[in-house]
């Protein structure tokens, strides 16, 4: 059987003050009045069946991802006590799908992407699948064909071509300065990771085992308690904080001896800033981008202005090149050129006014 887990853990600071501690980015409905969870499941439809769909994400937002997504059971809602990063995000799921059925096909997916056309990505993730199946010991991670220089994303190297879009990978390549990116980029070698992969469960147990033994030794109990049938949220509880924090790439894409790639040749956006709303979202005449109900925009470019509350009035005014966000107790204004500095301003409200506002 093939099975899809979605990643939606993350609180996603860079897009505050809409995303909070307690209604983080995956809900917000930015696109079309649709969250991006909801947009991330939709995106599987034709692919997997609603029962085969699981969302792995904090505790704290269980009861909120459930209630968006009605036609996922709740018992595939995976809650994370404590974030512990993609790589035990990913090996809780292993354990739990593998207590289900040991030797199925796992697919693992974002929330926070938009992929389009979407149709070239159902395609796309079919002959990953097959392709896994085909390779049942090999780990296969989705590429992007770069565009420009990004400095935000990692890289992964490709070497040897096995079809039209499948290769061995050579290495991973984290987070490069600028001079760097740009060398990958032009070099034709190099691909953006996109943090998506495909392999059977047998292949990615077996390279957790290998390359991180002491989350699957901690993790072993919830396997035995799902696989009996007994509730293993309290067990879950106690075990899932002692695990080292730690991604997938350096734990295990990185070690792995056998990693494909297979090039997702689609429109690929991660909204993890309110200047990347620019891509997604439709821009008046002065190239604003603007989801907000009651707006006036008046000698105003390139700007971003959100707002959740379609009744409050955005009047923006002789502003170029800024990020305007209004929500009922918190409001942002900065430069677009400021936007990675998110996460500063909010450590500095944290520290003049507790998680008040966070």
């Amino acid at each position: 059987m093939r099975y899809a887990v979605i990643m939606a853990g993350g609180s996603g600071k860079r897009l505050w003050p809409l995303s909070r501690r307690n209604f983080p980015k995956q809900l917000l409905p930015l696109i079309d009045g649709k969250s991006l969870i909801e947009i991330a499941v939709n995106r599987l439809e034709g692919l997997f069946e609603p029962e085969n769909i699981f969302i792995v994400t904090n505790a704290e937002y269980a009861d909120q991802i459930a209630k968006v997504l009605p036609d996922i059971p709740p018992a595939n809602i995976i809650p994370e006590p404590q974030g512990r990063d993609t790589a035990n995000a990913i090996a809780l799921a292993a354990v739990l799908l593998g207590a289900k059925d040991p030797a199925g096909t796992m697919a693992v997916f974002t929330a926070d992407h938009i992929i389009r056309p979407v149709d070239c990505f159902v395609s796309t993730v079919e002959a990953a699948m097959t392709s896994a199946e085909a390779n049942p010991e090999s780990l296969l991670t989705f590429g992007i064909k770069p565009t420009w220089p990004h400095t935000g994303l990692g890289y992964i190297e490709i070497d040897q071509k096995l079809n039209d879009t499948v290769w061995k990978v050579a290495s991973f390549r984290e987070k490069p300065d600028h001079a760097e990116a740009r060398k990958f980029v032009e070099s034709g070698n190099f691909f953006w990771n996109s943090g998506m992969f495909v392999w059977t469960i047998p292949a990615i147990t077996a390279a957790m085992k290998q390359h991180l033994p002491a989350s699957m030794d901690g993790l072993a109990p919830i396997g035995a308690a799902a696989a009996s049938g007994r509730d293993y949220i309290k067990l879950l509880g106690e075990i899932y904080p002692t695990l080292e924090k730690i991604s997938i790439d350096y734990a295990i894409m990185e070690k792995a001896r056998s990693v494909m790639m297979v090039r997702l040749n689609t429109e690929w956006i991660d909204l993890g800033s309110w200047p990347s709303l620019e891509d997604v979202a439709e821009l008046d005449d002065k190239g604003n981008a603007i989801i907000a109900g009651s707006h006036v925009v008046i000698d105003s470019l390139r700007n971003v202005l959100v707002s959740s509350d379609d009744d409050h009035l955005l009047a923006v005014m002789g502003m170029d090149d800024c990020i305007v966000v209004h929500s009922p107790d918190a409001t942002l204004v900065c430069k677009k050129t400021d936007h990675q500095r998110l996460k500063d301003i909010v450590e500095a409200i944290e520290k003049d006014y507790g998680p008040k506002h966070l």
